[in-house]
């Protein structure tokens, strides 16, 4: 299977006042076309900093990052993105907002084919007639649906996830996973996923990439063995049981509270 995303030998560090930050050291990793690939590990280590260095929105220091054969130099229009904080513009309807991207990503649709698109992602995700609403008559998890919308709405290769249910409740929460397995089915694309949460990695993810602790490198890859769509109850057998263990050694290991070798 082609890679879409490769990440080859980066390192990345921010300017400070005391001198440079290093965020990222040799870090390798790569995404198969059509995977989803979830990214896990301390608090800090830089995957913020991965997810804006796939869309363009930062160079490397060193290595190179491509993106379906072509070397990311400035931001790309193929790469949509989804945040914790699904910002929404309050003087504009949610069926607008989703529709935002539309106004700014060269498109050939017709303005009709625009909002037609739009209402079919929010009755994918089931917002059906709320697209007249505005974004405070939403809760939490319908702004997050909307906001998932708004980053699809323009069919982007690569759609990045950036702790997108980290603020929502535990129901909410494993509804939207369920959520994601239906529109990823209906609507194909290749997914980074950045979270804290080591039961929604193995949930949605192909593969789970652990960072070590900072400047990151790839310190763990888990193939979940499970492909495509999937019930919540996939999450309490003794398979899910075994890998949530591994990965919490492995984040263990990257705090530095756990030493390398494998536990007994």
């Amino acid at each position: 299977m082609t890679n879409l995303i490769e990440i080859k030998g980066v390192r990345h560090a921010y300017k400070t006042a005391k001198g440079p930050l290093p965020v990222l050291d040799g870090l390798e990793l790569s995404v198969p076309e059509g995977g989803f690939t979830a990214v896990v590990g301390p608090s800090g280590c830089g995957k913020s900093t991965l997810t804006k260095l796939v869309a363009g929105l930062l160079k490397p220091d060193e290595g190179e990052v491509w993106l379906h054969g072509e070397k990311v130099k400035s931001p790309r229009s193929t790469v949509g993105m989804a945040f914790q904080n699904p910002v929404m513009l309050e003087w504009r309807s949610i069926l607008k907002n989703v529709m935002l991207p539309l106004e700014i990503v060269p498109t050939k649709l017709s303005r009709k084919q625009q909002e037609e698109r739009a209402r079919y992602l929010l009755a994918l995700v089931g917002l059906e007639g709320f697209e007249d609403k505005r974004p405070s008559e939403l809760s939490g998890g319908m702004r997050q649906r909307a906001s998932l919308c708004r980053a699809l709405v323009h069919s982007p290769e690569v759609l990045i996830l950036d702790e997108p249910f980290g603020a929502l409740d535990a129901f909410t929460r494993e509804d939207l996973w369920q959520i994601m397995h239906q529109v990823k089915e209906k609507e194909p694309f290749t997914g980074v996923l950045i979270t804290h949460d080591l039961r929604e990695s193995i949930y949605l993810a192909d593969q789970v990439v652990v960072l070590s602790g900072r400047p990151a490198r790839t310190q763990f890859t888990l193939d979940v063995g499970t492909k495509g769509t999937r019930d919540i109850a996939h999450l309490y057998t003794p398979e899910a049981a075994a890998m949530l263990a591994m990965l919490r050694h492995q984040i263990e290991i990257a705090q530095g509270r756990a030493p390398a070798e494998a536990p007994a």
